[in-house]
C-alpha cells in the first residue's frame, strides 16, 4: 500500500505527516515515540491500510518535521496543537481511532484526556507509554514501605530520564549511538529494522527536548486525567523500560479499559508486527460494532477488592 507526503502548518513549524489506504474508510491515527519517527508504524500502518485509512505524522524535532530546539518548543500545549491541525488537515470533522508507541502513547494519554480534539477520539490503543499524570499519582500513592520495591524498580528502569535533564550530553552521546542504532535494536533488542531511520541521530538527539519539557512538570504536579473513550492496553512484558507495574491502578482513570499483555520487548510494533495490527483492528472493529462487552470480554479489567485494597483484575 503506497505512503502519501503531506505537509501540515502548526504553530510555526512544518509537520510531515503520512497516510495510507483509501480516505474513505474508517480513520486511525498512529503516534510514534522516542526515538523514533513514523517508521517505526510504517510496518502496521501498511496492513491497517488495507482495512482502514491510516494517518501517522513525524512529530516536531523528529523525521521530516521541523527542528526547533530549546524547552518551550516541546510542552505538552504545543504537542496538541501539533496533533489538532494533522487531524483536521487530513481528517476533517471525521472522528478516528488512536493509537501511540512510547513517547507516543504518552501524547495520546494527554490527547484522549485533556486535548482539543478528545471528543472525536473513538478509542485509544497504547503501548508502553503511561500517562504522565497517572504516574505521578502512581508515585504518590506508593510512598511507603509496600510500594518502594515497585518505585525503586522504575526509577531502574527509568535511568536514561534523569540523564535527559542534564544539558547537552544526551545530544552529544547521539552523535555516538545514532549510526549504531540498528546494531543496538538487533543485538539488544532482538529487533529487526525493515527500514533504518535515515534521521536517528537527530531524532534521538532532538527528541530529548520532550522529557525536558515535560517530565518533571507532570510528576510534581500531576493532573487528574480522566478517559471516556475504550482503551485497550498493550503490555509488552519483556519491556525493559516501563514497568507493567505503573499501569495496576488504570482503572482509576479508565471507564473501559482492556489489557493484552504480549510476550515480547519495548520495540513491539517491529518485533511483532503482524499481532500489533491484528489486535489494533480486533479492538477498533469492536469499538465501531458497538461490541467490546462480548467480543473483548476476556481482557475487560475492572476493579476488585482484597482486604482493604482495591485492585484491578
Amino acid at each position: 500500500m503506497s505512503k502519501q507526503i503531506h505537509s501540515v502548518a502548526s504553530r510555526g513549524v512544518q509537520l510531515q505527516a503520512y497516510t495510507w489506504g483509501d480516505s474513505k474508510n474508517t480513520p486511525i491515527v498512529l503516534l510514534h515515540g522516542y526515538p523514533d519517527n513514523h517508521l517505526v508504524w510504517q510496518g502496521v500502518a501498511e496492513r491497517l491500510a488495507k482495512q482502514y485509512y491510516v494517518v501517522s505524522y513525524d512529530v516536531r524535532g523528529a523525521g521530516g518535521s521541523s527542528k526547533p530546539k530549546g524547552r518551550k518548543n516541546y510542552t505538552f500545549d504545543l504537542l496538541d496543537a501539533d496533533f489538532s491541525a494533522v487531524v483536521n488537515a487530513l481528517l476533517p470533522s471525521r472522528s478516528f481511532h488512536l493509537a501511540g508507541h512510547d513517547w507516543g502513547s504518552i501524547q495520546g494519554w494527554e490527547f484522549v484526556t485533556a486535548g482539543v480534539e478528545k471528543a472525536r477520539i473513538l478509542s485509544y490503543t497504547t503501548i508502553s507509554g503511561p500517562c504522565l499524570d497517572h504516574v505521578g499519582y502512581w508515585f504518590r500513592d506508593r510512598l511507603n514501605t509496600e510500594g518502594a520495591a515497585a518505585m525503586l524498580k522504575q526509577g531502574l528502569n527509568s535511568w536514561y530520564i534523569a540523564m535527559f535533564q542534564l544539558p547537552v550530553l544526551p545530544e552529544l552521546a547521539w552523535r555516538f549511538i545514532g549510526p549504531r542504532w540498528t546494531t543496538f535494536l538487533s543485538k539488544v533488542e532482538g529487533v529487526h529494522e525493515p527500514e533504518a531511520n535515515p534521521s536517528q541521530t537527530d531524532d534521538g538527539a532532538l527528541g530529548v527536548w520532550l522529557y525536558r519539557a515535560n517530565m518533571v512538570p507532570k510528576l510534581l504536579k500531576p493532573e487528574q486525567r480522566y478517559a471516556k473513550c475504550p482503551i485497550q492496553l498493550l503490555v509488552p512484558t519483556k519491556d525493559r523500560y516501563v514497568s507493567t507495574a505503573l499501569f495496576d491502578d488504570l482503572t482509576r482513570w479508565v471507564d473501559e479499559l482492556y489489557r493484552r499483555d504480549i510476550d515480547a520487548c519495548h520495540w513491539v510494533t517491529l518485533a511483532e508486527t503482524d499481532k500489533i495490527t491484528r489486535m489494533i483492528t480486533e479492538f477498533v472493529a469492536a469499538v465501531e460494532e458497538q461490541s467490546t462487552a462480548t467480543a473483548l470480554k476476556a481482557y475487560r479489567v475492572r476493579n476488585a477488592v482484597v482486604g482493604t485494597q482495591e485492585v484491578a483484575v
